[in-house]
């Protein structure tokens, strides 16, 4: 048994019981968020968009589908991984950060429900003006800081003795400094706000800074992800803990450049310029472990055949993530180029993490059933994703603007229209990828648990990644 299985399989009952719960709270954010997406590819597919009322309707989808998809998803996939590999001391405080995480989400998903309906489309964190969805909002904030903390306060890992499950606390504190950072990035906004900033603006300037750290903090979880994939899969990684170590950190050395950036004042054009450059440029530190991750890869046998899905969803992942950041050096303007980018990248991530449940779930004593399911996903999600970005690129190379749906995209060009349709299938088939890991991973949470596989005396049913039986 390798050292990753074995360290999962002799968790404390509480602490996989807390995992799950992560885990459950990241599967409503993704349904909820599956669902927003459909009507949100439907406003702006070429004759679907008519049965739609408008484009109020969109922004305010558009609002929360952001925030569930990529702020709730992301702290539950950091939250899952912190609580797997953290400390198991200051059992309260873990469980706070959950219920924080819980009641944020809640608060946020019903928010249009209770008079939230004026959407403002500030990047990484849009918002709806309304004061229960800013408080929302901030109890997520206070859930994502205080699991972090509690993390880096509930750790140890040796320098000189360092292990690979040590490597991957040493990843994961990373991760988590960067992810104080983003959140002291947008406290230090807040309070450095000029009064006589309002609206989009106000909320442009309160999130900049942060939304741009924070994508160090999702580059380090990608990265991780990647490398627990890999040896999942039976990959085989070229590098010493304390290498691995040291290139994790690597990736986020280039935010010791932030409060120089903040210098000229949070809403100056020159610190806008900044993060963009910082965000564009810095992630290039993460290539060095990525290369290393994808030679692993490509230069190792193939393992269990079990273990052929969690190999699929590492390679689609790396690729999506690949076709996300190529993108992002091509952007001219405020065009549909840019979801193109993010949506690459941002996809890619979360890819990488429905494959570590893939992993984890029978780890903590979950059967996974789909197996025939699980066998085509990665490829249904990557490719409409690689679709959905790829019409989204095509249009915005033609000038079609971001954040608009119906008669605003203006589509009156043969490759504009085209473009936007493959973006509509992309996403269509997109979504059915997500739904078909929704299937998957609730089917196995909802089955049966079996015995703890540590106990478990068959070698080779132990040892099968994904179909492990009692």
């Amino acid at each position: 048994m390798d050292a990753l299985t074995q360290h999962l399989q002799s968790l404390d009952a509480s602490v996989k019981h807390r995992a799950v719960a992560w885990l459950w709270l990241g599967i409503f954010a993704l349904l909820a968020a599956g669902v927003l997406s459909l009507l949100l590819v439907v406003a702006r597919t070429p004759v679907l968009q008519n049965l739609l009322p408008g484009t109020d309707f969109f922004h305010v989808a558009l609002v929360v589908h952001v925030d569930l998809s990529v702020l709730v998803w992301f702290m539950a996939c950091a939250g899952l991984v912190w609580t797997l590999f953290g400390g198991a001391a200051h059992r309260v405080w873990h469980d706070a950060a959950v219920l924080l995480a819980v009641i944020g989400t809640v608060m946020i998903s019903v928010a249009p429900f209770v008079g939230a309906e004026q959407p403002l489309m500030n990047n990484y964190v849009p918002v709806l003006q309304h004061p229960w969805f800013y408080a929302g909002l901030g109890v997520l904030g206070s859930a994502l800081l205080l699991q972090a903390v509690v993390f880096l306060c509930d750790t140890r890992w040796p320098v000189r003795s360092a292990n690979d499950i040590d490597m991957v606390r040493c990843a994961l504190a990373v991760a988590a400094i960067s992810a104080i950072a983003a959140v002291l990035c947008v406290g230090w906004a807040y309070w450095r706000m000029p009064s006589a900033l309002g609206g989009q603006a106000y909320f442009e300037a309160l999130f900049w800074g942060g939304g741009h750290v924070l994508q160090f903090t999702n580059t380090v979880l990608v990265l991780l992800a990647w490398l627990l994939l890999a040896w999942a899969s039976g990959s085989h990684v070229r590098v010493s803990p304390r290498v691995g170590a040291l290139l994790f950190l690597m990736v986020a050395v280039p935010l010791v450049t932030v409060p120089w950036l903040f210098a000229d004042g949070v809403d100056s054009e020159t610190g806008r310029r900044g993060f963009t450059e910082l965000m564009r440029w810095g992630g290039l530190a993460a290539l060095p472990l990525g290369l290393v991750l994808l030679a692993a890869l490509f230069g190792s046998r193939r393992g269990n055949e079990a273990a052929n899905p969690l190999r699929t969803t590492l390679l689609c992942s790396m690729s999506l993530f690949a076709a996300g950041g190529i993108i992002g050096f091509l952007i001219k303007g405020s065009n549909t180029m840019i979801p193109a980018h993010y949506h690459g990248s941002i996809v890619g991530v979360t890819l990488a993490f429905m494959g570590v449940v893939y992993y984890v779930l029978p780890q903590l004593g979950y059967t996974i059933q789909r197996t025939r399911l699980l066998a085509f996903q990665p490829y249904v999600y990557a490719g409409g994703q690689l679709l959905h970005i790829s019409g989204l690129a095509m249009s915005g190379g033609y000038g079609v603007q971001r954040k608009v749906a119906g008669a605003e995209q203006v589509l009156d060009g043969v490759a504009q229209t085209i473009g936007m349709g493959m973006m509509g299938l992309g996403g269509l088939l997109a979504a059915l990828g997500g739904l078909c890991f929704l299937i998957i991973a609730i089917s196995a949470l909802r089955g049966v648990r079996r015995a703890p596989a540590h106990l478990v005396r068959s070698n080779a049913l132990r040892d099968d990644p994904l179909t492990a039986r009692a």
